[in-house]
Order: C-alpha cells, then sequence, then structure tokens
C-alpha cells in the first residue's frame, strides 16, 4: 500500500483556488491528486504526470471530467501542457522519488529487500533494464555513478567487485547485486546495523537509469514559467541531492544567492543572483513523528515552497 508522505501539508501549500488549474506531477497511486480534485470547484483542473504504466492504468480510474491523466516525465510539463491549451497553472506539486508500491512489488527491481529481476525502470515500457545497463557499462562509469548518485565511500570497490562477477555471470537479480556489494563492503569493514549496505548502491544505479536529478533540473525552470503570479511550487524530497537542487534553485530565483566577492562576473551571470521570480515559503517541512512511526519511508521527505512572483517573466500565449 502506497502512503503518501506529508499528505495534507503539501496540498495545503498549495493553496487551492476552487477555479484554479493544478498539476501533479508524480501521481504514484493518487494519493495527492485525488486530495487535490476534492478540493478543486466545478469549473478546476488536475493534470497528472506519471512515467510507470502502472501508475496510469491507475488514475484511469478517476472518473472525474476535471481530471486528465500523461504518460510522460514531468520533465516535458511544459509542451504537454501546450498541447492541451494550457499555458499558466495555479500550483505544481512534485513529490520525487519511488513510491512504496514500486519499491514493494518485487518485479519491479527497486529493493534489495524482495528478490526479483533487476529491472528499476520508472517507465517498464521503455529503455534498458538495470541488468541491460550492467552488463553494458564499465566499471569506470560504474564507479562514477555509484559515487556520485549514491555518496557512496566504497564505490570503486563496488564497481570492481561487480565488474569481476559480471565477468564470470550475468547479474540479474536484486539478490544477486544486493549480496556482492553486502559481501564487498564487509570486507573492507563495512559495520552499520542501520542501513543495509546496498541502499546507497541500488539508489545510484536507479537515479542514472532513470535520469531523475537530470529530469528535475529540467522540469524546475518550466515550473516557474508556467505558474500564474501567486502560483505555488510545492517539491518533496527523499534525499539529499534531490533536496539539494531544489534548495539551490529557489534560492536562486528567489535572489537570495549573493554575487560572488572579489570575482568578476560577467553581465549575463549576474543576473542569475538576481533573479526575484520567487519568494520562498516558510522553512522546510518534515514529517512529524506520528507520520514516521506509520510510514517509516517518510522520515528522510523534505518539502519546500516557493510561489511565484508578480514581477516574473511569463510565457506569453
Amino acid at each position: 500500500m502506497h502512503v503518501p508522505v506529508l499528505l495534507e501539508e503539501a496540498i495545503d501549500a498549495l493553496n487551492i483556488k476552487k477555479d484554479g488549474i493544478y498539476v501533479d506531477g508524480t501521481y504514484g497511486r493518487g494519493g495527492h491528486s485525488r486530495l487535490i480534485l476534492s478540493r478543486l470547484g466545478k469549473s478546476g483542473r488536475l493534470i497528472a504526470f506519471d512515467k510507470d504504466p502502472a501508475a496510469i492504468s491507475d488514475a484511469r480510474s478517476i472518473l472525474d471530467e476535471r481530471f486528465h491523466a500523461v504518460h510522460g516525465s514531468y520533465a516535458g510539463i511544459h509542451a504537454a501542457l501546450q498541447s492541451m491549451g494550457m499555458y499558466r497553472v495555479d500550483g505544481i506539486l512534485l513529490d520525487l522519488g519511488v513510491s512504496s508500491i514500486q519499491l514493494d512489488e518485487a518485479s519491479r527491481g527497486f529493493s534489495f529487500r524482495h528478490d526479483g529481476p533487476l529491472d528499476m525502470r520508472m517507465d517498464f515500457s521503455q529503455g534498458k533494464t538495470a541488468a541491460e545497463w550492467l552488463a553494458a557499462t564499465s566499471e569506470t562509469e560504474l564507479k562514477e555513478v555509484i559515487r556520485t548518485y549514491g555518496e557512496e565511500r566504497y564505490a570503486g570497490q563496488i564497481a570492481g567487485a561487480i565488474t569481476l562477477e559480471q565477468a564470470h555471470q550475468p547479474i540479474v537479480t536484486t539478490f544477486q547485486l544486493a549480496g556482492i556489494i553486502a559481501t564487498t563492503m564487509r570486507k573492507h569493514g563495512y559495520r552499520d546495523d542501520r542501513q543495509h549496505p546496498a541502499t546507497r548502491t541500488f539508489q545510484a544505479i536507479r537515479i542514472h537509469l532513470n535520469q531523475e536529478l537530470k529530469e528535475l533540473s529540467t522540469a524546475l525552470p518550466q515550473c516557474v514559467e508556467l505558474l500564474n503570479t501567486g502560483g505555488r511550487l510545492v517539491v518533496i524530497s527523499f534525499h539529499s541531492l534531490e533536496d539539494r537542487i531544489v534548495k539551490r534553485f529557489m534560492r536562486m530565483q528567489a535572489g537570495t544567492n549573493t554575487l560572488p566577492r572579489k570575482l568578476p562576473v560577467r553581465e549575463e551571470e549576474s543576473r542569475l543572483y538576481d533573479q526575484h521570480r520567487l519568494k520562498i515559503i516558510g522553512k522546510k517541512i518534515r514529517p512529524g513523528p506520528d507520520e514516521v512511526s506509520i510510514n517509516p519511508r517518510a522520515r528522510s521527505a523534505v518539502m519546500r515552497v516557493a510561489e511565484k512572483l508578480e514581477t516574473s517573466n511569463a510565457i506569453n500565449r
């Protein structure tokens, strides 16, 4: 069962207008979307995106003329909305990462806790599986992916062990990969019972395979352009790499970054430090202890909220 994180807090942060147009960039299993719809009036609209065909199948069970589901990444939000004749929206919610259902479904290959095919694709209808990518990648690239997207100190040792095993037999299941990682890390001194040894490596491969950080960085500027004055951007992140991108972007768009001291800066670069297109709303929000006790996966969540300012340059119709 998928339990939406910060459900009420996220929808409250959107500051929903009954006749507004809203976007749920990551439908999942519709927890956020259904609550948004419950707060919209008859003329309100909600567009939901998801790369996962299973999520879109669930979305199509919502028989509501105010709702439309798009099978695709929120990174294409601008073009998708334009194709529907929409040029402005009143709020956008991005609930990042992988859903509980995807983690719990062994056939999706996201989790080291369930044995299944090593897949990890958000959209299982296209692209390489994790097993196919591992079979084709170099040890150097694998090390870089694990180090960059997993922030794993044992990246070199893990990449070497995976490459060596791959030379003997294909790595095609989640337990097979998790076993290699765990054995390697413990051999090199890993002693942390609080986190499974494969956590960071699985995260890294998943992020790389699905281009999660690239899609986030691509989508954020589009979100700002699409928002009406006073519209809200709400983002829920689940690890530091995502949150860092969101935090820096919002601060940059709010003009809260300062120019580098004693360094020459070109005019076009200086504009990046003086955007004033967003206003940051409140401080970052984390789930409370009650929510974490019900849903332990919520413990790493961070929500940030920003509002579009009137002085920004919006897309022209």
